[in-house]
């Protein structure tokens, strides 16, 4: 029974290390880009893109012609 657990919590464990590392930009498109993460993402909810990082998605993980909204 003590195996089964063991093998269980095994499985588990990879699978959320994959779903992680699958699911994440990655530090690449950062130094890429000269752009912090949260340029791209909100602070926090690395899962959600800001407009910056839906254009970055659309246009072939480049920012070439994206321009920021101006600020209030």
């Amino acid at each position: 029974m003590t195996i089964r657990i063991v093998q269980v919590l095994v499985l588990l464990s990879i699978a959320l290390f994959v779903g992680i590392s699958v699911g994440l930009s990655t530090p690449q498109y950062s130094k890429k880009e000269s752009k912090a993460c949260t340029y791209c993402h909100p602070p926090g909810k690395f899962k959600d893109l800001t407009d910056a990082g839906k254009y970055y998605k659309e246009h072939n993980h480049s920012l070439e012609g994206y321009q920021a909204p101006e600020k209030k």
